[in-house]
């Protein structure tokens, strides 16, 4: 039900009593794997969540369950101050052929959208999005926003084939296509989310950890971070676990206070999950636990990897014992990962979701003087690189999380500018982040490291986002026209 791209292909079949008023746009694209494969992954529960293009402010509210006939979908979409709910429901429902979602409520007069998945004879497939649509209040929407609902609608599919076809790669490229019984917690965070949308559209079977049973599913472990309780039983079994729940760092000044709650939320709460972990009879054969590059400190221009010391600051000293916090996890005979993860690139939060308006604005610019290293990794990569490491039994201990071109402060910030279509001219300078910021400014903002992924890349991990410029056109939905796969040769 979700926005699409034209290409010159045959057209699709239109309601008579709507034909003169109906705009259609087509979307063909060969995918790596079977139409049946194709199929199972638009039917699993993730894929809802893979398909919402990150820049827009979008998420699923209600569904009424699997994928069939009379199945419904409701999403918010956030315009600015403005709340849309777009309710859709699906009919022609055919496993490994397709299915089709017509509007029922929504910011379109009209909106029937089918999928198709049709098979090769290479064994692979290709995917068909053939949307038919009507602009909202018409004849004005027609007369008025036809281009610029167009663009947007082209945007929108070429970045849903384009993740398709990358999920699907990487699905197909996994050592042991057997399913693995996955827990997250964090899940509802920024990563945490797509990391069980990509799993869950894999095949995996995915259990959230939760702290409240506000919003709980079936199948969701408790975690009482007051009393250090778990739910056992729910995590009895599970193959791996994933823990990426913390206090956000850069979520207000370093106060005291701040400090002691960000240091507990990461090292107590790790403490507690490795020692509910260590009592289990069937326990998970890996853990992955985030940690971050602010473990080698300031680096100015020094390149560092795995094998690097402790830096110091702040931000050091949390990840050395935020890592030494998983070490009941350890003794208990469960391979440890600590991801050291650099800045994660996504429209939908983090670094790249704050520049933007002062980019946009043409206020962008480097922050004093620039030379500070800026190691960062794509959402997706770092997605692949957390199952990379689930499936990899030679893996354990420190791993690097960070795109192998990291870049300094002035080269991040005119990548970003130039494909913004914005002029790079307003530095900031230190005592000003000081004034604003204090400590949390000067380690965050003023210090960085150019980290390798020195481990990753020794065991064979391929990016699809190696350079910035290419994952920032990915989350923005600035591709070049008729590109579908994004990795770079």
């Amino acid at each position: 039900m979700y926005f699409g791209m034209s290409a010159r292909m045959p057209q699709c079949k239109v309601d008579l009593q709507f034909a003169s008023s109906m705009s259609t746009l087509n979307q063909r694209s060969e995918m790596p794997v079977s139409a049946d494969e194709l199929s199972a992954w638009h039917f699993r529960e993730g894929a809802l969540t893979r398909l919402i293009p990150p820049w827009e402010n979008a998420r699923v509210i209600r569904t009424s369950g699997p994928l069939a006939n009379g199945s419904l979908v409701v999403i918010e979409l956030r315009k600015g101050p403005v709340k849309i709910h777009w309710h859709a429901i699906h009919d022609r429902v055919e496993p490994g052929k397709g299915f089709r979602d017509t509007q029922q409520k929504g910011p379109f007069h009209k909106w029937v959208h089918e999928h198709r998945f049709q098979p090769l004879e290479s064994g692979k497939s290709t995917l068909e999005d053939c949307v038919n649509y009507q602009e909202p209040f018409p004849p004005f929407g027609r007369w008025f926003g036809a281009g610029f609902i167009r663009g947007e609608l082209d945007r929108q599919f070429q970045f849903r084939h384009a993740r398709t076809f990358n999920d699907l790669r990487r699905g197909a490229e996994r050592p042991s296509r057997s399913t693995k019984s996955v827990a997250i917690s964090g899940a509802t965070g920024m990563v945490g989310r797509q990391l069980a949308g990509f799993l869950s559209c894999a095949g995996d079977s995915v259990r959230r950890i939760v702290r409240t049973t506000k919003g709980a599913r079936d199948g969701d472990i408790l975690w009482n971070q007051t009393s250090g309780e778990f739910d056992l039983a729910k995590l009895e079994g599970c193959e791996a676990v994933v823990h990426l729940a913390g206090e956000n760092i850069a979520g207000g000044r370093w106060t005291e206070q701040r400090k002691k709650l960000i240091l507990s939320s990461r090292v107590d709460g790790t403490r507690q999950l490795c020692q509910a972990l260590a009592r289990l009879k069937n326990k998970p054969k890996v853990l992955i636990c985030a940690s971050g590059v602010g473990f080698y400190g300031a680096g100015d221009d020094k390149q560092f990897d795995e094998t690097s010391a402790l830096g110091k600051g702040f931000l050091a000293q949390i990840c050395k014992e935020w890592e030494s916090a998983t070490q009941a996890a350890s003794d208990a005979g469960i391979r440890v990962v600590n991801m050291r993860i650099g800045i994660v690139i996504s429209a939908q939060g983090g670094v790249l979701a704050k520049l933007l308006t002062p980019f946009l604005l043409g206020a962008g610019g480097p922050i004093a003087g620039g030379r500070q290293g800026m190691s960062w990794i794509a959402l997706d990569d770092l997605i692949a690189a957390i199952t990379f490491a689930i499936d990899n039994e030679n893996i354990s201990g420190a791993l690097n999380a960070t795109a192998p071109t990291p870049l300094s402060n002035r080269d991040f910030g005119s990548v970003l500018a130039r494909v913004l279509h914005r002029p790079f001219l307003a530095p900031l300078p230190a005592f000003v982040v000081r004034a604003i910021f204090g400590e949390m400014g000067e380690e965050l903002l003023l210090q960085g490291a150019f980290v390798q992924p020195k481990k990753l890349l020794d065991h064979g991990f391929r990016f699809d986002f190696p350079k910035l410029e290419s994952v920032l056109r990915f989350e923005l939905g600035r591709m070049k026209k008729n590109s579908t796969s994004t990795t770079e040769k």
